[in-house]
């Protein structure tokens, strides 16, 4: 699920096409390689545009890869388990380097949450155009019939509390 390739000498990039349970390996592995490639490298560009979003713990892992501290993403509904906060733990892949992060339209959900994670921790520079707004979170309910419901039940928020859906 993740890509990367040098710029130059100094500079990496990588590209998350969509976030998948292997996707906080292979982001670990892309950087580690480039490290390998670039001992001089002072930043990187992470390109998320046309990302559909994904495992939600995934996009976590990989924020959390890139922060010391901080929320990355709080979740906010009316029952008391559709809410919850996620933080980053002390530790990071790319201490001292330069991040900026390339967005658009089409990027969504667990892309969304990692910008955004990234930009209200001033970790990274948001480049690129509006995203898609798509920060729901669904919850599938069984019914006594067999049958299933999926509802929406809770509505991501980033770090400075900031509603992504339809935004």
């Amino acid at each position: 699920s993740v890509s990367s390739s040098r710029l130059d000498s100094r500079y990496g990039y990588l590209r998350i096409a969509s976030f998948s349970d292997t996707t906080p390996a292979d982001f670990a592995e892309a950087i580690q390689r480039l490290r390998g490639e670039q001992p001089e490298l002072r930043g990187v560009v992470i390109d998320l545009r046309n990302n559909p979003g994904g495992v939600l713990e995934s996009a976590v892992a990989v924020a959390d890869a890139m922060l010391d501290q901080g929320n990355i993403v709080m979740a906010r509904g009316r029952a008391a388990d559709a809410r919850f906060r996620m933080d980053a733990e002390p530790g990071q892949l790319l201490t001292g380097l330069d991040i900026a992060v390339l967005v658009n339209g089409a990027s969504a959900s667990a892309a969304e949450i990692l910008a955004g994670a990234l930009k209200d921790n001033q970790r990274a520079l948001l480049v690129g155009r509006k995203t898609y707004g798509k920060g729901s979170v669904q919850s599938v309910i069984p019914l006594s019939n067999g049958h299933a419901i999926k509802l929406t039940t809770s509505r991501y928020a980033t770090p400075s509390g900031t509603y992504i859906n339809e935004r």
